[in-house]
C-alpha cells in the first residue's frame, strides 16, 4: 500500500510516496501530487529505504548504563527534574530540542516547559542554523512570517541567492529554479557566496564577498535605490525608518566587500532594474555574528522597493531542517510563545496560560543554547534533556560543551541511536521513534504543513517523543494537562491555541483545523498556514500592513559589523562550515547508505592553490586545522573555489565516523547579540600539513574500530571502508590487520616491501575475502570502489588494489542518484556525450536530482580543454 508522507530532510519538504513491505522493507519515490516537489527528489530523499533498519537502533530505556523499564526510567525523569526544581527553582532546568522533532511534539514540549514547569529554558538546535532571520523578520515584519511561496521563484525576473549553497543543501527547491531559468533564457541568477559551489553553476553573476560583508553589500543597493529614485514611495508610506537606513547605508563603505567595483554595478543594475526579483537567503546569512542585521539588511531593500508579498518578487528564506518552521510556529526557542505570541507580552502569557489552564508561566525569555550550555558548564542548570540532537557535536566550542554535559548532574538523552557523542554522557537514555515511525506534521520554507505518516510500527520499545514527555508531565502532577490519546489530538489543541493567537493579531492561525477528526487528520493534505474560516495561505504584506504596533513595516539604519573573531598570525585564515551534497547533518540516518557515502567519504578541508603552496599543503595530503578552541585533521582540497585566506570544511562527522574531523570544535561560541544565533561561517584558523608515518586504506564485511592519529569510517557496498593514517608503524602489518579486523585465523594474502613502507594484504575465510588493508608512506592509489565491491568475493587479484581489463573501475560515485562514477562518465564524454543533456540520456547521471550536473560539467569541461590542447 502506497503512504503519502513528508521526507525527514532539509526544509523543502518534499512530499514522499512509500511503500513498506515486510522486514521493513521500503520502496520510495518523489510524491507527484506534493506542491512542494511535485515529484521530485534529491539523493538523500531518493535513499531512504536505505537508511531505516535497525543497526545501532537504542530499542530499550537505558539508566546509568543498564537496560531499564520505561516506568522505572519515565518515574525517575519526573522526580529528578520535580526535585530539582524544589530545591533550586524552575530556571535550573531545561530542554534542548530539535529542528527534526515533529510539531506535535515540539508544542508538548514548549507546554510542558513554559507553562508547567514555569521556565523559558527550552531551545533549539533551530537556534543554529535560522534565528538570525526570526530575528529579522520580527524587527521588520512584528512576525516571522516568510512573506513568499516557491513559485515566486519561478515566477521571478531574478533570483538572487546570498549565502545559500541550493544545488547542494535544497537540491529539489534548485532544480525548481534549474527548470524555470531553462524555460526561460532571459531569467537572471546571481549567487553570492564566498566560496564557488555547485550553485554558481546556474549563475550569471557570482560575487564571492568577503566573509561578513553582506550588509556593506545590500547597504550599497539600498543607496543605489535611493540614489536612482527607485523607491516605491506609495509603499513606503506603510514603512518607518527609510530616511535613517538609508543615511546609514551611504556612510557605509562597498569596497568592505572584497569585491570588484564593475561586479557590484552589474549586480546593482540587475536588482533596480528588475522588478520581479526574490532574494533568496540562507545559511551564509544566519550564521554570522552580524546575523540579524544581514537579513534585514536584504529586507531593507525588499521593503524600499515594495518587492515583497506578490508574485515573482520578495525576500525568501530557506531552512535547514525539516521542521525548524514548526518549532517557530509552537514557540520552541527561549524568546518565543506558541503561535508566534510574545514571551514578554504580558496579554501574550495570560492568553497562553489561560488556554493551557497552566498553573505558571515563563514570565521572560530562556536562555538561548550557547548561553544554555554556559549554564551546564557553570551549575546553574543541574538538569538537562536532550531530544533529537547531538550538541556535544554540532554546537560552536563542542568540545567545551561535551564537557559541560558530561558534569551535569542529570542529563536525560531521547534518540533513536544508542551510540552518538552525546548518548555517552547520559544519564538516562530514552529509545525514540524516528522517521518512518513517527506520526505528525511538519512545516516547511513556504509554510506548508503537510503530514508524517508512519510506515513500520515503533521498533522494540521505542515510543513518540510527543508521548514520553507528556507522560513525564503527568508524573510531574499534571495528568489531564497532557493526557492526549493522540497526535491528532495535540495537533487540535495547536490548532484551537492558534486562533486564540489571531485574536491577538497573531499572523499564524490554522484554526479552522481546530476540530479536526481523527480520520480527516490522517488523511489531512499539504496546505500553507494561515488556514482560518477566511483565508488560507497566500503571500503576505503585498497591502503593507504588518504586525508591528503602528502597523506599519520597519526599515533599520545597519552600520557593517566584520566577523567577531579577527585573524592573526597564528590564526591567519577564515574556516566556513557547512553541508555537503548526500549527508545530512551527523549522518545519523544518511550514513547508513552505501550509496551516499561514496560521493564523499571523509571530513576534508578546501584551500586555495596558492595557500596550499604558501603552506606546504599536498593535494590528498592531511591538515593539522586548529583555532582558540581546538583542533582537527582533515583531508586536503586544493581548489580555487574558495577565497585566498578562507578555508572550507563539512559539519557532518562525529566520534563515529571520524573523531578528528569533529569541525565544530574548532568553531568559537560568539553569538549575533540579537539572534543569540552563533558564527559557523568565519571562524579564525590555522593550517599545518599533518605529517603521518603512513597512510592506509581498508575495507571490511563488518564493522572495526581502527586505533591510529586519522581515522574515518563509512559504509560501503559489502560492507565498511576507512581512510587510516598514523604517526608510527607498527613491527608487523599482518599482525595489525588481524587485530583491526577481528580476524585472528583468517587466510592472509600478503605483498610488503618494508623498505618502501608499503604492505597489502587481504584476509580470506572460506576463500571469500572478508577484510583488505593497503599500507603506503604517501595516501594510498588504490581504486576504491572496485576494493569496497571485492568484500565477499573470491578474488585473487585483490592486492593489484585495481580491476583487471574485463571489470571496468567506475571510479570516485558522482551521481548518487544512479551510482555513476567518473571514470564511466570520462569514457561516455571521450565517446561524444559532451553535454550534460547528452550524458544524462546516455547514463541518467545529472537526471534525478540535478545535484551533480555542475560536477559533471566540469568533468566536460575538463575534457574538452585537455583534447584542445
Amino acid at each position: 500500500m502506497a503512504i503519502a508522507t513528508t521526507c525527514p530532510y532539509c526544509g523543502v519538504g518534499c512530499g514522499v510516496t512509500a511503500r513498506p513491505g515486510a522486514d521493513r522493507a521500503l520502496t520510495v519515490t518523489g510524491d507527484a501530487a506534493h506542491p512542494a516537489n511535485l515529484g521530485r527528489l534529491c539523493s538523500k530523499g531518493s535513499s531512504l529505504a536505505e537508511t531505516v533498519g535497525l543497526e545501532g537502533r537504542l530499542l530499550s530505556p537505558r539508566i546509568g548504563g543498564q537496560e531499564a523499564s520505561w516506568e522505572a526510567a519515565l518515574s525517575l525523569v519526573a522526580a529528578r527534574f520535580r526535585d530539582t526544581i524544589a530545591a533550586h527553582g524552575p530556571d535550573s532546568v531545561a530542554l534542548y530540542v530539535s529542528g527534526q522533532l515533529l510539531t506535535e511534539d515540539y508544542y508538548v514540549a514548549n507546554k510542558l516547559m513554559k507553562g508547567f514547569i514555569g521556565s523559558a529554558n527550552i531551545d533549539t538546535n533551530s537556534r543554529l542554523c535560522m534565528s538570525s532571520t526570526v530575528a529579522g523578520h520580527k524587527r521588520a515584519f512584528g512576525s516571522d512570517t516568510v512573506p513568499g511561496q516557491y513559485e515566486d521563484l519561478e515566477e521571478a525576473d531574478l533570483v538572487v541567492l546570498v549565502g545559500s549553497n541550493l544545488g547542494w543543501c535544497h537540491p529539489v527547491l534548485y532544480q525548481r529554479l534549474a527548470a524555470a531559468k531553462a524555460a526561460r533564457p532571459a531569467m537572471r541568477v546571481v549567487n553570492i557566496d564566498p566560496r564557488r559551489t555547485a550553485t554558481s553553476d546556474i549563475a550569471d553573476l557570482h560575487l564571492p564577498l568577503a566573509p561578513g560583508s553582506d550588509v556593506a553589500l545590500f547597504n550599497a543597493l539600498l543607496a543605489e535605490i535611493d540614489a536612482r529614485g527607485a523607491a516605491d514611495w506609495g509603499y513606503l508610506a506603510r514603512v518607518e525608518g527609510y530616511d535613517a537606513a538609508v543615511a546609514a547605508a551611504r556612510a557605509s563603505d562597498p569596497a568592505a566587500t572584497g569585491l570588484d567595483a564593475g561586479d557590484i554595478a552589474r549586480f546593482l543594475d540587475l536588482w533596480i532594474g528588475t522588478e520581479k526579483v526574490v532574494t533568496v537567503f540562507s545559511q551564509g546569512v544566519n550564521q554570522s555574528s552580524s546575523g540579524a542585521d544581514k537579513v534585514n539588511a536584504i529586507l531593507n531593500c525588499h521593503l524600499a522597493t515594495g518587492r515583497i508579498g506578490r508574485p515573482g518578487m520578495g525576500p525568501f528564506s530557506v531552512t535547514g531542517q525539516p521542521n525548524a518552521m514548526g518549532g517557530r510556529e509552537v514557540g520552541g526557542m527561549a524568546n518565543m510563545l506558541a503561535c508566534h505570541l510574545e514571551i514578554e507580552n504580558p496579554d501574550h502569557r495570560a492568553a497562553v496560560q489561560g488556554f493551557w489552564s497552566a498553573p505558571v508561566m515563563a514570565e521572560r525569555p530562556g536562555l538561548k543554547a550557547v548561553d544554555m550550555f554556559r549554564a551546564v558548564e557553570d551549575g546553574r542548570i543541574k538538569a538537562l534533556w536532550i531530544i533529537c540532537t547531538n550538541p556535544a557535536v554540532t554546537m560552536p566550542d563542542a568540545g567545551r560543551v561535551a564537557a559541560a554535559i558530561a558534569a551535569c548532574p542529570f542529563v536525560v538523552v531521547s534518540d533513536i541511536m544508542a551510540q552518538t557523542d552525546t548518548t555517552r554522557l547520559a544519564h538516562v537514555l530514552l529509545p525514540a521513534t524516528g522517521w518512518g515511525e513517527k506520526d505528525g506534521t511538519v512545516t516547511n520554507s513556504e509554510r506548508r504543513i503537510s503530514r508524517q505518516r508512519a510506515l513500520f510500527a515503533a521498533p522494540g520499545q521505542a515510543r513518540d517523543d510527543w508521548r514520553v514527555l507528556a507522560e513525564v508531565g503527568a508524573r510531574m502532577g499534571w495528568p489531564e494537562a497532557f493526557g492526549w490519546a493522540g497526535p491528532a489530538a495535540v495537533f487540535r489543541e495547536h490548532a484551537a491555541l492558534s486562533g486564540v493567537a489571531g485574536g491577538l493579531g497573531s499572523d499564524f492561525d490554522i484554526s479552522a483545523l481546530k476540530d479536526i477528526g481523527d480520520a480527516d487528520y490522517a488523511a489531512l493534505q499539504p496546505f500553507c498556514w494561515p488556514k482560518t474560516s477566511a483565508r488560507e495561505g497566500g503571500r503576505f504584506f503585498a497591502d503593507g500592513r504588518f504586525h508591528t504596533p503602528s502597523g506599519k513595516g520597519r526599515m533599520l539604519p545597519l552600520t557593517p559589523r566584520p566577523p567577531a573573531a579577527a585573524t592573526s598570525a597564528a590564526f591567519p585564515f577564515r574556516l566556513n562550515t557547512g553541508r555537503i551534497r548526500d549527508q545530512w547533518h551527523t549522518m545519523t540516518r544518511t550514513g547508513l547508505s552505501a550509496r551516499l557515502n561514496q560521493h564523499i567519504a571523509e571530513p576534508f578541508l578546501e584551500v586555495h592553490p596558492e595557500d596550499a603552496a604558501l603552506y606546504g599543503l599536498e593535494p590528498a595530503g592531511l591538515a593539522h586545522v586548529t583555532s582558540p578552541t581546538g583542533t582537527a585533521i582533515l583531508r586536503v582540497l586544493v581548489t580555487p573555489r574558495v577565497r585566498r585566506g578562507d578555508l572550507f570544511a563539512p559539519m557532518h562527522w562525529t566520534g563515529e565516523t571520524a573523531p578528528s574531523g569533529r569541525i565544530d570544535r574548532l568553531v568559537a561560541a560568539v553569538t549575533d547579540p540579537i539572534s543569540g544565533q552563533p558564527e559557523s561561517k568565519a571562524a579564525v584558523a590555522g593550517v599545518t600539513p599533518f605529517v603521518a608515518a603512513w597512510y592506509g586504506f581498508a575495507v571490511s564485511a563488518q564493522d572495526f574500530q581502527p586505533d591510529c592519529a586519522y581515522w574515518a569510517k563509512a559504509r560501503a557496498a559489502r560492507g565498511y571502508r576507512a581512510e587510516l593514517a598514523g604517526l608510527e608503524a607498527p613491527a608487523d602489518w599482518e599482525t595489525e590487520a588481524r587485530r583491526l579486523f577481528g580476524l585472528p585465523g583468517a587466510e592472509a594474502m600478503t605483498i610488503a616491501d618494508p623498505s618502501r613502507g608499503l604492505a597489502r594484504m587481504a584476509l580470506r575465510e572460506e576463500g571469500r575475502i572478508r577484510a583488505a588493508l593497503f599500507v603506503a608512506r604517501e595516501p594510498v592509489a588504490v581504486a576504491r570502489t572496485h576494493l569496497a565491491g571485492l568484500v565477499g568475493e573470491m578474488d585473487n587479484d585483490a592486492l593489484a588494489g585495481r580491476p583487471g581489463g574485463d571489470r571496468p573501475d567506475p571510479g570516485a560515485i558522482v551521481c548518487a542518484c544512479f551510482n555513476v562514477g567518473v571514470n564511466t562518465i570520462a569514457a561516455a564524454i571521450a565517446g561524444g556525450a559532451v553535454t550534460v543533456e547528452t550524458l544524462g540520456a546516455a547514463l541518467k547521471a545529472g537526471t534525478n536530482c540535478g545535484s551533480c550536473r555542475a560536477e559533471i560539467r566540469g568533468l566536460i569541461h575538463a575534457h574538452t580543454a585537455t583534447a584542445a590542447e
